[in-house]
């Protein structure tokens, strides 16, 4: 599709040198989940999510994550209106389209939870009143590594909900070079311009279904996340949901592609950012020094790739 390619183009302006992780964060908006990136401070995760909401023109709030936050700092709270002698719900920041929960791991467990149902059920229930969210709703959370002070760890039932785990990494020299120089004057991000417009997105987000998914792929999908359940390394293997996210998100990379099927390469190349945080290692693989990557490769490697044809 040549608008996923324009917003990808108009994304990588102001972030250089990651266009993998800039078309898993467009192919999690069209797969209607939610994105978490992990990675040290000042790597662009918080710019990243800004170029996204500009180049849509889509409503962009941003959260702040601390100790000290309480879940209706996010949601909303009902307020007593004296002249009318009723209570009136004031939304939170959740009440947006594109929403960035900064440093998710720095708020407390209860804090964190608020956002479970908001990406599950994109709905708030609040004194017994259900509000849903706008139809665009997707989530960037960000996470400083559990190794920082002052972190905690997300529980399993809210790594589950998002769809994709992502890392962007230190940039190269000449990359770093370039982001250096490219705010000489002014910040690029002051430069990026909507490129596509929020129904764009609604329709592209309909238009992936369309994509298809050969029976031996999905049997292929199954197959590796039943195969984490099995792994010797694991406490915890990836549920039900990773295959949904595999289907769905191996649809949006295969657009993005500009390819109408699914092939073995695209789950491959999906397996680790879907997976890696939905399986919990074992204390002993921990202390070898094993990785959930590490794990995701051998799975990989395990499972037989079907040797049919793909296309319709």
């Amino acid at each position: 599709m040549e608008i996923l390619q324009q917003l990808i183009a108009n994304i990588g302006r102001c972030i250089v040198g990651k266009e993998r992780e800039i078309r898993l964060t467009v192919a999690a908006l069209l797969a209607r989940g939610h994105l978490l990136i992990e990675d040290v401070p000042g790597v662009g995760k918080t710019m990243l999510a800004r170029a996204l909401a500009r180049s849509i023109d889509a409503r962009f709030h941003r959260v702040q994550f601390t100790p000290d936050l309480l879940p209706s700092d996010i949601t909303g709270v009902s307020v007593f209106n004296q002249k009318e002698q009723s209570f009136v719900f004031r939304p939170g920041p959740v009440f947006t389209q594109i929403l960035l929960a900064d440093e998710l791991n720095r708020a407390t467990p209860r804090t964190q939870s608020a956002l479970l149902e908001c990406m599950g059920e994109r709905q708030v229930s609040v004194d017994g009143t259900t509000y849903l969210m706008d139809p665009l709703f997707f989530v960037i959370a960000t996470q400083n590594p559990i190794e920082q002070h002052g972190v905690y760890h997300l529980p399993e039932a809210q790594l589950d909900r998002f769809l994709m785990k992502i890392e962007l990494g230190y940039p190269m020299l000449d990359e770093e070079i370039t982001v250096v120089t490219a705010q000489e004057q002014t910040h690029p991000i002051e430069q990026i311009k909507p490129v596509v417009s929020v129904a764009d997105i609604l329709k592209a987000q309909e238009a992936i279904k369309k994509v298809y998914v050969d029976a031996s792929i999905i049997e292929y999908i199954a197959r590796l996340v039943a195969a984490t359940r099995r792994h010797p390394s694991l406490l915890l293997g990836a549920s039900p949901r990773a295959s949904l996210a595999f289907f769905r998100v191996a649809q949006a990379w295969t657009a993005i592609e500009g390819r109408d099927f699914v092939d073995p390469d695209t789950v491959k190349l999906l397996a680790a950012p879907i997976l890696r945080h939905r399986i919990l290692l074992t204390p002993q693989a921990r202390l070898a020094g094993a990785t959930a990557d590490q794990i995701v490769a051998q799975v990989v490697e395990q499972v037989p790739v079907p040797v049919k044809p793909y296309a319709r």
